[in-house]
């Protein structure tokens, strides 16, 4: 049995129940952009740690995960990298974890949780926590649809990269550089914001049993660990491939400008008799400038360029530089 209670805009409770253990019940806390009224909501019926409460502000943005045990209930930070108009930007979510307690506050851009909240509203039953209403299950149970979403985020990145690689190799290196520049900061990004999650997990499973008397939890947060290893080598893979993508990439742009230099180089070589017969003739001297009383002088200078480029022609290609 789940009961869902809307408290305000931003507050929103679940209370599941199983029917087998009536003397249980385990609530979870949903607030979305916590400001002042539902900091309050918090201080008044529950004994959390002022400091805990402001850090919990959507106005204050911690730059770092943590994990506190506090009296009767632990206090934890975590980022999960959300996508903002194809950018990879990190999602912040307090936790507050009691012993028959869940309270998650968070912006409205972490859709992955927000989403499990509306699964557990309709599907509850089928959640491994509701069977012995412990809020570990639920903590793990919602870690795990966070993660499994930052799987979804890293299979985009593979995509993302297979289409650089496919820009670069059919002759778009321009487009691919921005393309390339996008991808490797949403890499780095996820990089920052997944590097400390295996070690908050792994203090988070070491305090775990004070919140539940069940031996299979710990068995469940190594899953998640063992995901997280899974996360930083996916990561490490596609480091690898990005990086090659761009070196390639590189090289081949440097080619392409290599090639228009050489292109240009070679012009201006060959139109070089032109230039300097032109400028010989156009010397204002008298009585020495040969051609100037012939009336076929004008040709023969023509011929003279022509045979000048002509031969520059023939020198390149011998040189097989052509």
């Amino acid at each position: 049995m789940t009961k869902y209670i809307k408290i305000s805009r931003n507050i929103h409770k679940l209370e599941i129940d199983n029917p087998d253990t009536p003397d249980k019940k385990l609530v979870w806390i949903n607030i979305k952009n916590a400001r002042k009224k539902e900091i309050e909501y918090l201080r008044k019926n529950y004994k959390f740690n002022l400091s805990y409460l402001q850090a919990s502000s959507a106005k204050s943005i911690s730059q770092r995960p943590m994990v506190v045990k506090d009296d009767g209930y632990l206090f934890m930070i975590l980022h999960f990298p959300v996508l903002d108009n194809n950018n990879v930007i990190p999602g912040e979510i307090e936790f507050f974890i009691g012993k028959n307690y869940l309270i998650t506050l968070h912006n409205d851009n972490v859709k992955a949780l927000n989403e499990f909240f509306n699964f557990c509203k309709k599907d509850s039953c089928s959640l491994l926590a509701y069977n012995n209403e412990s809020s570990a299950m639920l903590l793990y149970e919602l870690l795990d649809r966070l993660i499994q979403d930052t799987f979804h985020l890293l299979d985009q990145n593979s995509i993302a990269i297979s289409e650089v690689e496919e820009m670069i190799f059919s002759d778009k290196q321009k487009e691919a550089v921005s393309r390339i520049l996008s991808v490797r900061r949403n890499f780095i990004n996820i990089r920052r914001i997944m590097q400390s999650h295996k070690n908050i997990i792994k203090k988070l499973l070491s305090i775990q049993t004070t919140l539940t008397t069940n031996e299979q939890v710990g068995n469940y947060y190594r899953k998640l660990i063992e995901y997280t290893k899974n996360i930083w080598e996916i990561l490490e893979n596609q480091k690898e491939m990005i990086e090659a993508l761009n070196n390639t990439n590189e090289s081949m742009l440097n080619y392409r400008i290599s090639n228009i230099m050489k292109t240009l180089t070679i012009f201006s070589v060959i139109v070089f008799p032109l230039t300097l017969f032109a400028a010989i003739f156009g010397m204002n001297t008298m009585g020495g400038m040969p051609f100037i009383d012939n009336k076929y002088g004008f040709w023969i200078i023509i011929f003279f360029m022509s045979i000048g480029c002509l031969f520059m022609l023939l020198f390149f290609k011998k040189k097989k530089w052509l």
